[in-house]
């Protein structure tokens, strides 16, 4: 049942993360969200009264995508855009925007630091066949969650393509953060100039970067693990078809790489994906695109891409690898798994653009649970709904239930308007 709602007014793209609020008693609890105008929230989670809100970047096409991250009174902002798509336009003087980290007070949304993924501001440095001006560098994006790595007293985050030229080395990258300043303290790139607008794939290359992409950023967060030899690694998946593993012991130094996939524009790993003591659990997009007349919008090839993977996190060895289930004749289907990973102790749980959440034991990766979404729902508030296609968030498990929101219409997917929780016996 709904307890209460609270309406932003705009999109709302980024998980919530509920923390205390100071150390006074009673307890308080706020959650903190961002939406796609760049403003960050924080909200009474008892209530649901808006306690602040606060703008993170004003740049116009800045958006949040990734969840906040709270860790000692501070609440760690990640800000991507969709300048990648506006900048395409021949007019457009392409690009201005730079992917940053906010830090913000977590009781007063007050600034702490703000610290952008590529230190230079953009410049005017040459004008486009039509004459428009255009600006770099730019980029950077930070699509997803940060890491916070105690120890070191660092933050950790995964970073996007450049969007205009000149490329830069901080571009498709794991950057690591001083945590109380926010000075870059290192950075390790794995895809070197990756400029790319969306113009690229369009017959009006007018603002395409010379470099031409190939728009293989990172979109999925890295995920800090502990070695069986003592060392520790960052892992994270790649739209170019790779997981990387670097050590954030030695300035990023490259532990291994590991390719699953072809990779593409949304090819790779898309939206992250999830680790236990031995192995980290990779979902492959590889999404094929059906560019579509007039537009910039594309729908899905129903037989490309897909499947699952278990690499081992000492050397990045395949443990198995479970093809996806061809789709069946249902319209708008693709077999791509481009959302997030979610795993437990014996298995981890991937959702696909065909309308499946799949369950896959830990060791042999064999499907021991599979639950079709796309049908229609009788809900405990009364409104109609049906299921649609999973993509972006992972599904959240909690108290011995698993909860997942099903419909994602973004590049040929279904639509869908419900959430689902499901016990632990599957129904």
């Amino acid at each position: 049942w709904v307890h209460w709602a609270f309406d932003a007014g705009v999109i709302v793209r980024t998980a919530i993360r509920v923390g205390r609020i100071g150390s006074s008693e009673p307890a308080q609890y706020a959650a903190y969200f961002g939406d796609a105008r760049g403003n960050a929230y924080a909200v009474d989670a008892t209530t649901g009264r808006l306690l602040w809100k606060v703008s993170v970047e004003n740049h116009p096409t800045a958006r949040l995508t990734g969840s906040p991250v709270l860790h000692r009174g501070r609440l760690y902002v990640p800000v991507s855009s969709s300048e990648e798509g506006a900048g395409s336009l021949p007019d457009y003087e392409c690009c201005k925007f730079r992917g940053s980290i906010v830090a913000l007070d977590a009781v007063t949304g007050k600034q702490i630091w703000k610290s952008y993924t590529i230190p230079e501001e953009p410049k005017p440095f040459r004008k486009n066949a039509r004459g428009t001006q255009l600006w770099g560098p730019s980029g950077g994006a930070i699509w997803s969650s940060p890491v916070i790595d105690e120890s070191r007293s660092a933050l950790y985050v995964t970073t996007g393509n450049n969007y205009s030229d000149p490329p830069t080395t901080t571009s498709d990258a794991f950057v690591a953060m001083d945590l109380e300043t926010g000075k870059i303290v290192w950075s390790h790139q794995v895809t070197a100039r990756d400029a790319y607008v969306s113009a690229c794939r369009l017959p009006d290359k007018t603002n395409c970067p010379e470099v031409n992409g190939p728009d293989f950023d990172f979109a999925a967060s890295p995920i800090l693990v502990s070695l069986a030899n003592g060392k520790r690694a960052l892992v994270a998946g790649h739209k170019s078809g790779n997981v990387y593993a670097v050590d954030p012991d030695q300035q990023g130094a490259r532990l291994w790489e590991t390719r699953i996939g072809q990779g593409g524009t949304m090819g790779g790993v898309q939206w992250g994906s999830a680790a236990d003591q031995q192995n980290v659990y990779v979902a492959l997009s590889d999404l094929g695109r059906v560019m579509l007349t007039y537009t910039q919008f594309t729908d899905a090839d129903r037989n490309r891409g897909g499947g699952m993977f278990a690499l081992r996190l000492s050397d990045g060895a395949q443990v198995w690898h479970t093809p996806p289930t061809p789709c069946d004749s249902r319209p708008r289907c693709s077999p791509a798994q481009s959302g997030s990973v979610s795993a437990i102790g014996g298995a981890s749980f991937s959702g696909s653009l065909d309308g499946h959440i799949r369950a896959y034991a830990s060791d042999t990766g064999k499907v021991v649970w599979d639950f079709d979404t796309v049908r229609e729902y009788e809900t405990v508030n009364g409104v109609p709904a049906r299921g649609g296609s999973l993509d972006g968030p992972g599904p959240v498990i909690a108290g011995g239930m698993l909860f997942v929101n099903s419909g994602y219409t973004v590049d040929g997917g279904m639509a869908g308007n419900v959430v689902l929780a499901f016990s632990v016996d599957g129904k």
